[in-house]
């Protein structure tokens, strides 16, 4: 800091102190204490005015240079509120306390988009050795005569990983990517099925449809939801039954495979959870019915998860924003 700009920080300060010099030597001269008097209460007063802004100066400029030796030492510089010196004065411990608040919510901005980061990295490393599988699949395909039933089943697994990932980089926006659209949830869950319709057979099972309604929701990011749960039965539950009802503003979506242990139920949607039926597979993310409940939540979605082990599972989710048939 340079003594100018200390001077410029203290002009209020210094005019006060010298109109209060001119009211005290316009005192002195009503008392008539004489020229003599007023010059040495003065110079008095001066010299008092001067050893203070000295004395202030010196103690100011050494603080800046603590403060900036700090600064240059720390690598993380939004740590800075929580190494600050605790200041003596009431202002200043106003400010220190308001540095510390600031530092803290950096802290845990900054934490918190390390796990993202993290999570994102994790994610990224499974979805690659995952999507290996249907490659390497479709190379042994091509090179043993090239089965364009088991080709096009690959490449739609593929293209479904593609499209979770795709999902996933767009999580943190997904609100701005909604485009909500008035719709027959028919059109929604036919859709789903005609575009797995290569890993559902392949897998044998049978879709059962029945019911409809118009809801106000985004179609793309519906039928995504959809595609997800037939992807799941066809991983897990092969040769099983999909019955996909829609009624009075819900659409259910049962198989009557493998189940979920009870135990395992609450966490189904969590990131990364893969569960007995995962480890067992042995290539799932646990990645896919997390980005459904996102979803759920982004589209006013109530999703509700039942299940019996070796009997039954069944998702139902309702619609907040639509207009019955």
């Amino acid at each position: 800091m340079k003594l100018w700009e200390y001077i410029s920080s203290k002009v209020v300060i210094l005019c006060i102190l010298g109109m209060a010099g001119i009211s005290f030597g316009i005192i002195g001269v009503v008392a008539d204490i004489g020229i003599y008097g007023i010059l040495l209460f003065a110079s008095v007063y001066m010299l008092i005015i001067a050893i203070w802004l000295f004395i202030d100066f010196w103690m100011e400029k050494k603080k800046l240079e603590k403060l900036e030796r700090i600064v240059e030492e720390l690598s993380d510089k939004y740590l800075l509120g929580e190494v600050l010196p605790v200041p003596t004065s009431t202002v200043e411990q106003r400010y220190y306390q308001i540095m510390k608040e600031i530092s803290r919510s950096a802290v845990g901005i900054t934490e918190q988009y390390r796990r993202e980061k993290e999570e994102y990295c994790d994610y990224v490393e499974s979805w690659i050795h995952e999507i290996k599988t249907p490659l390497t699949a479709c190379s042994l395909i091509l090179s043993n005569g090239g089965d364009s039933k088991k080709l096009k089943t690959e490449l739609k697994r593929a293209d479904n990983l593609t499209e979770n990932i795709l999902y996933y980089a767009r999580m943190r926006s997904v609100e701005k990517d909604i485009q909500i659209k008035k719709f027959y949830i028919s059109d929604i869950y036919g859709a789903a099925v005609k575009s797995q319709m290569e890993i559902l057979m392949a897998a044998k099972i049978r879709v059962e449809t029945e019911g409809d309604f118009i809801v106000y929701s985004d179609p793309k990011m519906l039928e995504f939801i959809l595609k997800q749960l037939l992807i799941n039965c066809a991983k897990y539950c092969p040769k099983c039954l999909i019955k996909i009802r829609a009624d009075q503003g819900a659409i259910t979506v049962e198989d009557n495979g493998i189940g979920i242990p009870s135990h395992e139920l609450r966490r189904i949607t969590d990131r990364g959870f893969t569960g007995t039926n995962g480890r067992r597979l042995g290539s799932s993310t646990g990645m896919g019915l997390y980005i459904v409940r996102k979803l759920c939540e982004s589209l006013e979605i109530d999703m509700n998860v039942e299940s019996v082990q070796g009997e039954y599972t069944k998702f139902i989710f309702y619609f907040r924003n639509l207009t019955k048939l």
